[in-house]
């Protein structure tokens, strides 16, 4: 059986904006968002981005896992790829800089000395590397948690996506949950007959024997699971005309709003960048005199 993301009905404003009309405004943000790297227009859609998430009126307690692993990639794209590596700038920031430490430093504890090329412009690029995946995440996040599964297949097959794409797309959302549902189910049952994942010991071939318990019955569970799915479209003769969804979407006036400044800010991004030139990379005087 699939089973869906923890969603629940919270009388939000998210929950009163048409789902099309959420996902029009994700990708025009997501697009807008990846097209430039001026602060002037990434802190603006930042906001934006704040003001959406409240919107959905979610707490950490539901939302927590799902920030857990964006902070592992904003932790791995940011701080790691950018300020200690800074391959995550190239091509963006311009080669040189104001280095900070151009003498080195010295740790006190073991006196090493130590040459960090670190420049005040990969630190303000990381700052609005933030500003960007952070607000791009805040407006993804959310999607799981404050959307109704039922309205996923309609909703794709409402951005003019045929059956077969808008079903995969709904397949897809309710893989992960499904997953894990299995997972824990087989956990547990594993442990009744007394595994005990807490003991995985030994190299690495001793160690994926040890799961093997735990990962073949999913992975088995799985691909039965995808076969079931797949006869009982068969059966109904999915794809071979038109059809029809239960639930039934309606635009709204509010939906009709959202759909028009979506569009307005893409397009303004896009005259901005490619007709006016703005949005490129550049450092403000006032943040380069903190360094001096």
């Amino acid at each position: 059986m699939l089973i869906s993301w923890r969603y629940k009905f919270r009388n939000s404003i998210m929950d009163r904006i048409d789902p099309r009309s959420r996902w029009i405004f994700s990708f025009a943000f997501l697009i807008s968002a990846t097209m430039v790297w001026s602060a002037n227009f990434l802190f603006p859609l930042f906001i934006i981005a704040l003001i959406w998430y409240a919107f959905g009126q979610t707490r950490w307690k539901e939302t927590r896992r799902g920030w857990f692993l964006v902070s592992i990639m904003l932790f791995s794209m940011i701080v790691i790829n950018t300020i200690i590596t800074g391959g995550g700038a190239g091509g963006v920031v311009p080669p040189g800089g104001h280095v900070l430490w151009p003498n080195g430093f010295t740790v006190p504890v073991v006196n090493w000395h130590i040459y960090f090329g670190l420049t005040v412009e990969r630190i303000w690029f990381a700052l609005c590397q933030l500003m960007r995946l952070g607000g791009v995440s805040l407006i993804f996040v959310l999607i799981p948690y404050t959307m109704d599964p039922r309205a996923y297949g309609a909703t794709f097959r409402g951005l003019a996506m045929p059956d077969s794409v808008a079903y995969t797309m709904e397949l897809a959302f309710r893989f992960i949950p499904t997953l894990a549902r299995d997972l824990s189910v087989t956990l547990d049952a594993q442990k009744a007959r007394g595994y005990e994942l807490e003991k995985v010991k030994g190299g690495i071939f001793k160690k994926i024997a040890r799961i093997a318990p735990l990962l073949v019955p999913v992975t088995m569970n799985a691909i039965i699971a995808s076969e079931d799915v797949a006869n009982a479209m068969d059966l109904r003769c999915f794809g071979q005309a038109k059809r029809t969804w239960i639930y039934e979407l309606n635009f709204h006036r509010w939906d009709h709003m959202l759909n028009a400044v979506s569009v307005l800010m893409l397009v303004g991004i896009i005259l901005a960048v490619y007709v006016f030139k703005l949005g490129g990379f550049w450092v403000p005087e006032w943040f380069m005199q903190l360094f001096v």
